[in-house]
């Protein structure tokens, strides 16, 4: 006679109950439960995951706002804010809501050396930006950069016209904004440019960079795809080694650059000086230069590129705003400088509803409540509870920028924008961890822009350049989802 346990039926009615009275247990005992959000979300975080796996997670919280409000429980462990003291109270500088330990599954290695984005320690963070702040100030960049960033700008443009002639008049302009403000970082931070520009093809390095950003954020929700990678990148086999292991790939990539530095006897790029001050150990160690270099890399291409892309393709998408741009743009001096854009009024507001409505790291920055929790729009955030902020909803408060969903340069002009807008516009992210390199890519967006429209009058968006394709794709950073942009250049 079977027993019990040897009934399959059973066994099974026995583990459906058992996980049905453990979900029972996590919602009823949940401190997040009295939160407005989901039902779901107070014990799986499942749908979560399943938005950021498939590149959507901005949409998804952004929903979950427009239903719930300003503060709503996204996961059982996970709140997402959207007011404006909110934002305030979480990014205050000075403030003790920490990095959370999330920042760390982005590093680049994993012997306990953080970049200045992961750091998580506001200590060790703020010594890190200090040694940083100089080089990437804005009187350094014009001083010292200023005439390479524009010399890359104007052979991107002129590359895109050579391209577009021997392709029918089509050009990918993602492409060789990427190959821009690639060669850029690797000219500013090594002293060598990757030479895409000078190709015009994607080099291995650029694939790494790509690679990493997908895989990271998808591995950081599913672990055990580090475990298949660690065994993975045991084969013989570079194209494995830099799909499941990038982050490897991109460090090692940084190292080689940095020590050819070192054998040179020039000494024109932001790094240079630090790599010495690593050499005599008096400020970092040359571990930590080369996570520093990888990390800048991608912290100054795919973002800038991005919305590049963006700006063309909206710009272009309105007849009536390019030809007032390339109006503006084509009263410049043959000689102008990035101080002579930072005057033009219509170009810097196209830029700014660029970075508004497409600015490339628009996701949550995790943040942890200090102990003894904290109040939030009325409701009470345990210790503890990881509190996400995310650039797309409040760039889309239509309380602060009426029309949210519309692309207005308008807004930006004659003093349109509120001063609570302002405060509540943060595309390089908010208080003291705002990007270090925010001053590079507003040189890069304006030299750029500027130089596109000066020599592309007239261009007109390719058949391929549709809304469903530029639809954004969110991995962390966003691209279009049909990952180019395609326009037409020439009569």
């Amino acid at each position: 006679m079977e027993t019990l346990l040897q009934n399959p039926l059973v066994v099974a009615a026995s583990c459906v109950v058992l996980i049905l009275l453990t979900i029972l247990y996590r919602a009823l005992t949940n401190p997040l439960r009295s939160l407005p959000g989901p039902w779901y979300s107070t014990f799986t975080r499942l749908p979560l995951k399943a938005a950021i796996m498939s590149g959507r997670r901005v949409f998804h919280v952004h929903a979950l706002h427009q239903k719930y409000g300003a503060v709503v429980r996204i996961s059982p462990d996970e709140v997402a804010v959207s007011n404006r003291e909110g934002l305030a109270q979480i990014h205050r500088i000075g403030g003790a809501f920490r990095k959370t330990e999330w920042y760390h599954e982005l590093t680049a290695q994993g012997d306990g050396r953080y970049s200045i984005f992961t750091m998580t320690d506001p200590k060790e963070h703020a010594a890190r930006r200090r040694l940083l702040a100089r080089p990437f100030s804005k009187t350094f960049l014009n001083q010292h950069w200023h005439g390479t960033v524009r010399e890359l700008t104007r052979m991107a443009v002129r590359r895109m016209g050579e391209a577009a002639k021997e392709d029918g008049g089509k050009v990918d302009v993602m492409q060789w904004w990427t190959f821009m403000t690639m060669d850029v970082a690797g000219r500013l931070m090594f002293g060598h440019s990757f030479d895409n520009l000078e190709r015009g093809t994607v080099s291995d390095f650029m694939r790494v960079v790509t690679t990493r950003l997908i895989v990271t954020g998808i591995s950081v929700e599913l672990p055990w795809i580090k475990a298949i990678a660690g065994v993975l990148t045991l084969l013989p086999v570079p194209a494995l080694r830099n799909m499941f292991s990038p982050n490897d790939a991109l460090y090692e990539h940084g190292r080689k650059f940095l020590h050819s530095i070192q054998a040179s006897e020039s000494s024109s790029n932001i790094f240079s000086n630090i790599a010495t001050e690593a050499e005599k150990g008096e400020k970092l160690w040359m571990d930590d230069v080369h996570l520093e270099a990888s990390g800048l890399i991608i912290a100054g291409t795919d973002t800038t590129s991005t919305t590049l892309t963006y700006l063309t393709w909206a710009v272009l998408s309105r007849p009536t705003l390019q030809r007032d741009l390339e109006q503006e743009v084509s009263q410049l001096p043959g000689d102008y400088t990035d101080t002579d854009l930072e005057k033009l009024p219509l170009l810097n507001a196209v830029i700014e509803e660029s970075l508004r409505l497409y600015g490339a790291a628009p996701s949550g920055l995790p943040r942890a409540v200090p102990p003894g929790g904290t109040s939030i729009a009325g409701h009470f955030i345990n210790a503890g509870t990881t509190v996400t902020t995310q650039a797309y909803t409040y760039h889309r408060d239509a309380s602060l920028f009426p029309d949210p969903d519309e692309f207005l340069p308008s807004r930006w002009l004659h003093d349109g924008i509120s001063a609570e807008a302002k405060k509540a516009f943060h595309p390089f992210g908010a208080g003291a961890r705002t990007c270090v390199g925010l001053h590079l890519a507003y040189m890069e967006l304006r030299l750029a822009s500027a130089e596109f429209f000066r020599q592309c009058k007239g261009a007109r968006l390719a058949e391929s350049a549709t809304e469903e394709a530029m639809e954004m794709e969110n991995y962390f950073l966003v691209v279009p989802r049909g990952h180019k942009c395609e326009v037409l250049l020439g009569a």
